[in-house]
């Protein structure tokens, strides 16, 4: 599950780097870059440094079972839904679209919620156990 949430950052960037390519070629030709087009290649970039952060913070953290699956499938959804809306619904007139922002806002705080439970009741005596200790066919 974490390769899902590393592979999804890389991706993101990817994307979000030949966004921010195409607004350059907008702005070199004199026109200005739709607000819309910045406000999903932000996005998309902060979260996707996050989805990578995420897939080594997940096995850190010992977020096993459930609770694991639910965190990657979570913030998946909030790192491509919050752009995407953004672009579909502003982008391409899809303005019906808009509302979902809500439950994509609310995808990525429940996994950061889950997060946070990991941490506050991750067994402090386990002291140096991490992605190290894991085993190479977790994933």
């Amino acid at each position: 599950m974490t390769k899902a949430l590393k592979s999804s950052g890389f991706l993101g960037l990817a994307v979000m780097m030949a966004v921010g390519l195409h607004q350059f070629v907008i702005l070199s030709g004199g026109d200005p870059v739709p607000p819309w087009m910045i406000g999903g290649h932000a996005h998309l970039g902060v979260l996707s440094i996050l989805a990578i952060v995420m897939g080594f913070a997940v096995p850190a953290l010992g977020v096993t079972g459930a609770l694991r699956t639910a965190v990657t499938v979570l913030f998946i959804a909030g790192q491509w839904g919050i752009p995407g809306i953004v672009w579909l619904g502003e982008g391409l007139g899809l303005l019906f679209l808009m509302p979902t922002g809500f439950l994509w806002g609310l995808a990525l705080i429940v996994s950061m919620l889950i997060m946070l439970y990991a941490t506050l009741t991750e067994d402090v005596g386990a002291g140096g156990s991490g992605p190290a200790a894991m085993a190479p066919s977790d994933d």
